[in-house]
């Protein structure tokens, strides 16, 4: 983007505008700082104070919904207390929520928001508990009833004082944030008001040290420039070209003078540096001429195109001439392995050629039906392609060549053709090279190498002439390489069959003896399972003492139907004593940890019947060592106790 052009005047102009701006700028930062401190304080009286006390009310408000419903249960005269409860239900519960909803979709934290809902959730669930036990106790007969009355005593116990401590503690946590939010806003106010004194003195400071340098910096702009022109047309007159300072300079006019003057003894510099280059040989050398009619610098590149030419044409003879000497030294080392020469051929061929895959396929004319040809060796080649392919005549671009006894060069490859694949992934080639094994006008095969470069003419014909060497080796050791190989295959396909044949029979006895050992453990246990389950109640349990199973037995004897155990815990037939002793919950915590237990325990059936049963408690390990789960095998001793 080209610089706004300033003028000498602009810039003292422009310098008085600057101070003017500041003092601008000055007022305006005052007036948003104060704005900033406004809004913190508004935020305090209208959001953080309100939102404090808020909770603190909610912690109040679950304090008294507790003692209220304790005076419930246990004070049953107490009629204030009650009517005082149900006010909390239906009038302070609702306003306290609607109040702080309002102000919850202005908290920033959000973990402070996820807690109230908490709270808010647990609380509600806490009222639902407390209008149960309203309900059942509404009526003197209700009081005086002894399980109605210990069923209220029991969730106050185990739910309402539980739950109204989960809630205070959520509270206690929202209420910490609350004054951490407190404290910040209190922070804030402080912080802005610093800033404003803090930006007013620095901003005064600022402006009278900007109005002393506007004035030294003005004055500079101007003399410095000129005095640098005049040094420069000082050393062209005599010839020499001054060292790159890479100054930069204001853009007015005196500016614009030095910039030219600069650009001058740049193109100058970089057209000595290019002639140097292309003397030292090296044509790939970038230069730029000065503009369209610079003759020198036009001059030069036509030069340096010139002698590139030259030096590629005697590149490319060179490379060529080493490369047929190269791959002669290499078909005379290896022409008694058919196999060992065509992979040192294409391993060379590739990485010679800087291209990225290859492969050589031979023509197998052994077996009676059609002939066909098979990659014998490769590089860098896709191992799906590389597995049994097989090509006839005319089939595919290999078979084409082979059909055609010419070259195919492609530079727009199929998608599906080939892929040339690395580490980082695979991308189909810019080119294929496909050239026929031919000597004497008869084919032995076609080289294949794909690159992601584009073939020159010099290296498709490099390509043609090694191919003609490759035929003629490959004529004189095709019959031996293919008895060779024949004869090994047989040898090891014997062998192949001979162990196979061995392996089978072995597998077989085993595989039998095995069978019929599992037949008879599987009968076994299941005999075993059947005279346990039609002699004894059974009934089994989870790791947490959940029932999953019961047999018809087990059934009988608690009166229950299967349906209404199922999923149901173990405290469904315990006693009321021992569901809430300690020994209860070590019974289940040593079964949990694969401990036994066996002994004569009372349990109560289906309508509160009391029942007497030895019980054995047999804890089944998963295979990773911990309780899957839980057998119990019990007898109903109730007779033998009641005639004793």
């Amino acid at each position: 983007m080209r610089k706004m052009k300033l003028k000498i005047g602009n810039k003292i102009f422009g310098g008085f505008l600057i101070l003017i701006v500041l003092f601008v700028f000055n007022a305006a930062v005052i007036f948003v700082t104060s704005n900033s401190i406004d809004t913190v304080v508004k935020k305090s009286s209208d959001i953080i104070r309100p939102s404090k006390e808020a909770i603190s009310d909610f912690k109040l408000l679950v304090t008294q919904s507790k003692m209220l419903i304790i005076n419930w249960v246990y004070v049953q005269s107490n009629v204030d207390d009650k009517d005082a409860l149900r006010v909390l239900h239906d009038q302070d519960y609702p306003a306290l929520k609607e109040r702080i909803l309002d102000l919850e979709s202005s908290w920033e934290n959000d973990s402070q928001r996820f807690l109230m809902d908490t709270v808010r959730t647990e609380f509600e669930a806490l009222l639902v508990v407390e209008q149960e036990v309203m309900s059942q106790l509404v009526t003197f007969e209700n009081y005086e009833d002894p399980l109605t009355k210990l069923l209220a005593e029991d969730a106050i116990e185990s739910q309402v004082i539980p739950m109204t401590a989960s809630i205070i503690r959520k509270l206690d946590e929202v209420a910490r944030m609350q004054q951490e939010t407190t404290q910040e806003s209190d922070d804030d106010l402080i912080a802005a008001t610093n800033q404003l004194i803090n930006i007013t003195l620095i901003l005064g400071a600022i402006i009278i040290l900007i109005g002393l340098l506007s004035a030294y910096f003005m004055a500079k702009s101007i003399t410095v420039p000129i005095n640098y022109i005049k040094d420069i047309v000082v050393k062209l007159g005599k010839g020499e070209l001054v060292d790159d300072q890479s100054r930069k300079f204001n853009n007015d006019e005196i500016g614009e003078m030095a910039n030219a003057m600069d650009n001058l003894i740049k193109g100058l510099r970089s057209t000595t540096i290019f002639a140097e280059n292309i003397g030292n040989g090296k044509y790939d050398s970038e230069y730029k001429p000065l503009s369209d009619h610079d003759v020198l610098g036009n001059a030069l590149l036509e030069m340096r195109s010139n002698l590139s030419r030259v030096a590629e044409e005697d590149q490319k003879r060179n490379w060529s001439t080493e490369g047929l000497a190269k791959f002669g030294d290499i078909l005379r080392r290896n022409n008694d392995n058919l196999e060992k020469l065509s992979d040192d051929i294409i391993r060379s061929l590739v990485t010679y050629m800087g291209c990225n895959q290859g492969g050589i396929y031979i023509i197998d004319d052994t077996e009676e039906s059609e002939p066909y040809m098979s990659l014998l060796a490769c590089y860098a080649w896709d191992k799906k392609k590389y597995i049994n392919q097989k090509i006839h005549k005319g089939e595919g671009l290999a078979g084409q060549v082979w059909q055609e006894m010419d070259t195919i060069y492609l530079t727009e490859v199929p998608d599906n053709y080939i892929r040339i694949t690395s580490g980082l992934g695979d991308a189909n080639p810019k080119s294929v090279l496909i050239v026929p094994l031919k000597v004497n006008e008869e084919i032995y095969g076609v080289v294949e190498i794909a690159s992601f470069k584009v073939f020159e003419d010099y290296e498709v014909e490099f390509v043609q002439k090694i191919a003609e060497s490759i035929a003629s080796t490959v004529s004189s050791v095709k019959i031996n390489a293919k008895t060779q190989k024949l004869l090994e295959e047989s040898q090891e396909m014997t062998e192949q069959m001979r162990s196979q044949e061995e392996e089978m029979r072995q597998n077989m006895e085993e595989l039998q003896a095995t069978q019929e050992e599992m037949q008879r453990g599987q009968a076994e246990a299941e005999s075993t399972m059947e005279a346990i389950n039609s002699s004894v109640a059974m009934i089994e349990f989870d790791a947490d003492g959940y029932v999953i199973n019961a047999n018809q037995n087990f059934l009988d004897i608690t009166g229950y139907y299967k349906d209404e155990v199922l999923g149901e815990s173990h405290k469904l037939f315990a006693s009321k004593d021992d569901k809430t002793s300690d020994t209860y919950k070590q019974f289940w915590k040593d079964l949990a940890l694969g401990i036994a237990k066996y002994g004569e325990f009372e349990r109560v059936g289906k309508g509160g019947k009391t029942i007497q049963m030895v019980e054995s408690y047999a804890p089944i390990k998963s295979r990773d060592g911990s309780v899957g789960k839980i057998m119990m095998v019990a007898v109903d001793v109730s007779k033998y106790t009641t005639k004793a």
